[in-house]
């Protein structure tokens, strides 16, 4: 078929971050891409809905499309945090998709990376989340969110750096050079960042994370990436107790933890062979074949 009558393959990866989307044909040759603010479902649900739906359509945008286009696609959105059935069926009625599969961003992440094989995801970005597929079987361990879970993430080193920051300022522990300025930059008081931290989000925590990850030779950069990879260490022996299985590290800081993990786990480190949106997009290949 030509392509003004062939099955389009939409895809969407939101995150805390932002999301973002491809428009492909069904052959999976991509025809437009398009961004938009952040996605993540549990932190704010109709701002993630919202933020897809812009996404897509700079997509179809940048592809040369209108929204006629649509009824003949078939979509996949992987959004962080979708992870019930009432949030994924909310999702799929507001995308603006009339035939779409929704998941959380961690299925995406895993068939981007992993492809159909055993190994373990290790994915940090703003959010953390880990999974094991171990004999076909998928088991996660967190992602659940910053307020009780996220260790590891951006957004956890950030709210840790700034913790770090007050302690330091009540006299707990010694300043170093990072939370001396962190601390300058944010106001130079205790109050300042109260105000901050009390409407602070997720990605307003993570733009922290890259001064710790650029400050491995400092007391407190050190120890918050230390504590980091403690959790991480912790929890692929939880997923894979044997050992055996390949690793990926992927986000924005996963990667930082590489040198950070034991030697018998920096062993089994590969590279990912596709990102979340590939995964994605793989999923709605998926979807169409079925539908076919």
């Amino acid at each position: 078929m030509g392509q003004d009558t062939d099955t389009l393959l939409i895809a969407v990866d939101g995150g805390g971050s932002g999301c973002r989307a491809v428009v492909a044909t069904s052959a999976g040759r991509v025809l437009g891409q398009g961004s938009a603010g952040p996605a993540n479902a549990t932190t704010d649900l109709d701002q993630a809905i919202a933020n897809a739906r812009l996404a897509v359509q700079a997509a179809l945008t940048s592809a040369g499309l209108d929204n006629e286009a649509m009824k003949r696609s078939v979509g996949h959105l992987g959004l962080a945090g979708a992870l019930s059935r009432e949030v994924t069926a909310r999702i799929a009625a507001g995308c603006g998709l009339p035939n779409v599969t929704v998941s959380d961003d961690l299925e995406t992440a895993v068939a981007g990376a992993l492809g159909a094989g055993d190994g373990v995801l290790v994915s940090v970005g703003t959010g953390s989340v880990l999974a094991g597929r171990i004999g076909g079987t998928l088991v996660r361990i967190g992602g659940w969110g910053l307020q009780v879970s996220d260790q590891a993430s951006g957004a956890w080193l950030g709210r840790a750096l700034l913790e770090r920051v007050l302690l330091c300022h009540d006299g707990l522990q010694e300043h170093s050079a990072l939370t001396r300025a962190v601390l300058e930059e944010t106001g130079g008081t205790a109050m300042d960042i109260v105000r901050y931290a009390a409407t602070a989000q997720p990605v307003d925590y993570a733009r922290l994370a890259p001064r710790v990850a650029a400050s491995a030779q400092d007391a407190h950069g050190s120890a918050l990436l230390r504590d980091g990879a403690g959790y991480l260490s912790r929890a692929l022996d939880v997923l894979d107790p044997e050992g055996h299985a390949p690793v990926c590290l992927v986000g924005g800081l996963g990667p930082v933890y590489a040198d950070w993990l034991p030697p018998a786990v920096q062993e089994r480190l590969i590279a990912a062979a596709g990102t979340a949106l590939d995964g994605a997009l793989q999923m709605a290949r998926t979807a169409a074949e079925r539908g076919a």
